[in-house]
């Protein structure tokens, strides 16, 4: 009764979030998160290891698709200034958090969780504003290497809270480490190959195809990649995030393939996943005065890790309008900074309330930052 329960409710979000997100105007993700809250708080999303099970598979597709905005081609011929800036603000970024932890007595985990980055929302805001923003394009860009460290640092702290400081972490972080490299060997050598045999891309992926090879090439990929995550016992998050890589540096001509794969993800997965997010917070923590200051500090907190830093840009954005909707749209770590949650408490390092804490900050991120934006984007600063 359970499943069959869970299934009409996940139907009724999949179908309703747009609709509820448009007259609420949150983004689509933040309205999953509160309708799971809300119908989870009434008994419509019980526990169940088949839910959590199709949510972690639709939060490994979630990763797949953020990848799939990252053209390594690209990313290495970005221009030195901006690769310069974008390594000064991501500095500044984590020595704000060291010194935020610091100050305010911190557990560890917030020097990962505050200066957390991810472009699943921050991809988004394309629609609105366009795809020659240059707040936008250079917010993308930082947010992606963001986004990798941010990956990378979640999967060394998952290693070190599972197997402690000893040989086993350093046994997980060479692996880490060496799985990178044969991946970019692997790039290099795709690479080299599809320049010897170029026809074979079109093989693989014809730009006309009634089989749909190009969708099932990318899933085939993806299930491969979280295999070999599994066989080396590292963070399948990382290893969807890089699959995801994959399409857009060698297929880069199938420019219908994105919007395919993010049909059905964004359609059916992804909803199952921010749903059961937020089916395990219960709407009482709402009125948890801890977990609410805690909300606020957090955000605020957040918010000031990316505004202060963003003026790095600001010979390379030429105004201070466009650098604070630089700064604000990369408050939106929605996926990831749930990610890391999910993992300290799943693991016991952080108590039931900095989770919530930082569940229901991510949600209200979305809601302040999409909001800010707008705000600053139609003012005359």
């Amino acid at each position: 009764m359970n499943e069959l329960l869970i299934l009409i409710t996940l139907a009724f979000i999949i179908f309703a979030s747009p609709y509820v997100a448009t007259f609420i105007k949150l983004p689509t993700s933040a309205t999953e998160i509160l309708l799971g809250i809300i119908l989870g708080t009434i008994g419509l999303l019980p526990d169940s290891q088949s839910f959590k099970t199709v949510a972690d598979v639709g939060f490994y597709y979630l990763m797949f698709l953020a990848g799939m905005k990252v053209d390594l081609r690209v990313l290495l011929r970005t221009d030195k200034l901006t690769l310069n800036n974008t390594l000064l603000f991501l500095a500044a970024s984590y020595a704000l958090a060291g010194l935020f932890i610091y100050i305010f007595s911190l557990n560890l985990i917030y020097l990962i969780v505050l200066p957390i980055m991810s472009v699943g929302i921050l991809s988004t805001l394309y629609k609105e504003y366009g795809n020659d923003t240059k707040w936008l394009n250079t917010a993308m860009f930082v947010g992606v290497v963001g986004e990798v460290i941010s990956i990378a640092l979640l999967t060394v702290f998952g290693a070190y809270i599972e197997n402690g400081f000893g040989v086993k972490l350093f046994i997980n972080l060479g692996a880490l480490i060496g799985f990178l490299v044969v991946v970019g060997l692997i790039f290099r050598w795709v690479d080299v190959f599809f320049w010897w045999f170029p026809d074979t891309k079109k093989a693989l992926m014809p730009q006309f195809d009634k089989n749909e090879k190009d969708i099932r090439l990318s899933i085939s990929l993806l299930c491969i990649v979280i295999a070999v995550m599994i066989i080396l016992k590292l963070k399948i998050v990382i290893g969807a995030f890089i699959a995801g890589m994959f399409i857009p540096t060698f297929f880069g001509y199938k420019k219908d393939l994105p919007a395919k794969l993010e049909s059905f993800g964004f359609g059916f997965l992804v909803p199952i996943f921010f749903a059961y997010i937020g089916s395990t917070v219960n709407l009482s923590v709402l009125f948890n005065p801890i977990v609410a200051k805690s909300v606020v500090f957090l955000t605020i907190l957040m918010l000031l890790i990316r505004v202060v830093p963003a003026f790095v840009f600001y010979k390379e954005l030429q105004s201070i309008k466009e650098v604070l909707l630089y700064g604000v749209s990369l408050g939106m770590p929605l996926t990831l900074l749930i990610a890391t949650a999910t993992v300290g408490y799943g693991s016991g390092y952080i108590g039931s309330d900095a989770y919530y804490s930082m569940v229901l900050a991510s949600v209200l991120q979305a809601i302040i930052c999409t909001t800010l934006i707008k705000i600053i984007y139609d003012s005359k600063i």
